[in-house]
């Protein structure tokens, strides 16, 4: 065995580690951040690099051809559209607006928070679950690409002039942290005809992972001194997010029931609706807006992955027996 091989199958090996640590390694940055919060502020300034390094990671796996196929049959595609960017965020802004009418800023990490595009990871847990791969991997791309247009456009038509937003900084964010890296991704991928991503992603898994809990600890480290967990305020903002969250996977089963898709499909659709890209969310709202308006988003990153656990144990069940059975 090479030295290549051994290393990779070292790296590979740290990755599932990490993957099975995945629920604590998210809370974990957010605990580092509050308790170390003159450490990880200094990682301020490199939160877009990091944060572009775990897009790259996962854009290496898409494939355009992947894309191309999927979008011959479009109506699962639209129905995640309607679902993740057009009911989720009416009802963020519904509810929210209802539990927190004199908070614009928190109303607007809700908004910001459930218009946000759909988590890379929402891939592990569709390919745990047997779900289609190739609309998996379309609808991260497409919904990704399309980022910077619909986040920005959800906030400005919710909240109008409520909120003074720098949407040309936003969208030029997004497109930096997100849209580039998966072009970059993808691109590498196609012209080395899966070489490079064969040779990168052992290694580039585990870092990316690394990646996230630096993320999620720089971006939490600046509301370490403005949050009281004795304020029933904060409280509050968790339970509706929690109850946000789990709408989310519902609105996604009920538009896969909607459009009669197949098991795969539905599995997809419950999984990209259900998750979103937190952590590209807490780096606008710190960036861009108030430090209430993080707040949704730090407890999204906490909940996000145990609710993905749960939500497929009590929904898609059934579905990951049967692909355990016939494998």
């Amino acid at each position: 065995m090479t030295f290549s091989s051994r290393s990779a199958g070292i790296a590979d090996k740290i990755n599932r580690k990490l993957e099975q640590l995945m629920l604590v390694l998210t809370p974990l940055g957010i605990v580092l951040g509050f308790t170390l919060p003159s450490v990880f502020i200094n990682l301020r300034p490199l939160v877009p690099w990091l944060f572009s390094v775990i897009t790259f990671s996962g854009a290496l796996k898409m494939k355009a051809a992947e894309f191309g196929k999927t979008m011959r049959s479009p109506l699962p595609i639209l129905l995640f559209f309607f679902s993740a960017h057009v009911l989720m965020p009416l009802t963020a802004w519904f509810l929210s607006s209802l539990f927190f009418r004199a908070e614009t800023d928190t109303v607007t990490g809700f908004i910001l928070l459930f218009s946000a595009p759909t988590a890379v990871s929402c891939f592990i847990w569709v390919n745990m679950f047997r779900g289609d791969r190739a609309l998996c991997l379309t609808v991260i791309l497409l919904d990704t690409l399309l980022a910077p247009l619909l986040t920005p456009l959800s906030i400005s038509v919710l909240m109008g002039a409520k909120t003074a937003m720098n949407m040309s900084g936003i969208a030029v964010s997004l497109i930096l942290m997100v849209v580039v890296p998966t072009i970059i991704g993808v691109t590498v991928n196609e012209t080395s005809r899966g070489k490079i991503p064969g040779f990168v992603c052992p290694y580039l898994n585990p870092v990316s992972k690394i990646c996230l809990m630096l993320v999620i600890a720089a971006n939490a480290s600046p509301l370490a001194s403005r949050i009281s967990f004795g304020d029933p305020k904060v409280w509050g903002i968790a339970v509706l997010c929690v109850a946000l969250s789990l709408t989310g996977y519902l609105f996604s089963k009920l538009a896969a029931i909607t459009g009669r898709c197949n098991a795969e499909k539905s599995v997809t659709l419950f999984f990209s609706g259900g998750l979103r890209n937190i952590s590209a969310v807490t780096t606008i709202a710190i960036g861009f807006f108030p430090e209430a308006a993080a707040l949704p988003a730090l407890f999204g990153i906490m909940f996000q992955q145990t609710l993905a656990a749960l939500m497929g144990k009590l929904m898609l069940g059934k579905n990951k027996k049967a692909a355990e059975a016939g494998s």
